[in-house]
């Protein structure tokens, strides 16, 4: 989507969601990026009070996403991103999510509204995996190198594999668990709630 704005025009501020457990080359795509568009706003934000893995592991315990999934998805993922709207003032988002992901996006809408009212645009809804790949390499555009080793859908390292020739884009996430999203666009107000519930038995 990057590439429709002007090299030397970006006004729309743009966010990363350092999760502490990217891959390697996700890290790289994000370098590649910067180098491509250096006129445009990017803002990282990491998990609230640990911006290290090292750290994060020390407040968390190791493992975190294998004993408690969904509170390592609002930590990591969920709370970083609410933090990053009300910072910058954000009343609507641009995704790249599409209905071909399947799971939860198969009935995907191209506007949105969520429960907290946040708007969010999905422009790529009704493209193709092909469609966007034809794009990117069309273009000569920066993707993530992963891509060309049997990923068709990228998160975290511990939870990605490769996918299956006929299997669903996002099959290598969450491989052999019922999960399809990971928290940042499900229901953000439960979410919160739960999380909050969970930090207080642990510290009781």
């Amino acid at each position: 989507m990057l590439s429709r704005i002007s090299p030397n025009q970006h006004p729309v501020p743009l966010i990363f969601i350092d999760t502490l457990h990217h891959f390697p080359e996700t890290l790289s795509l994000l370098d590649a990026v910067k180098r491509r568009y250096p006129t445009a706003e990017f803002n990282i934000f990491t998990p609230k009070g640990t911006p290290t893995e090292s750290e994060f592991v020390a407040k968390n315990g190791p493992n975190l996403w294998s004993r408690n999934e969904s509170l390592y998805d609002y930590l990591v993922k969920v709370e970083p991103a609410r933090r990053a709207y009300d910072q910058l003032n954000v009343r609507a988002v641009l995704t790249g999510r599409r209905k071909s992901q399947g799971g939860a996006r198969g009935s995907l809408d191209v506007i949105e509204i969520d429960e907290t009212g946040l708007i969010k645009v999905n422009p790529l809804a009704n493209w193709s995996f092909k469609q966007v790949e034809s794009y990117i390499r069309t273009r000569k555009l920066p993707y993530n190198e992963l891509l060309d080793k049997g990923y068709r859908s990228v998160g975290d390292w511990h939870s990605t594999l490769p996918v299956k020739e006929g299997e669903d884009e996002r099959a290598g996430r969450w491989k052999g668990q019922q999960k399809t999203e990971c928290g940042l666009h499900e229901n953000y107000l439960a979410m919160r709630v739960k999380a909050k519930l969970e930090a207080a038995q642990r510290e009781g």
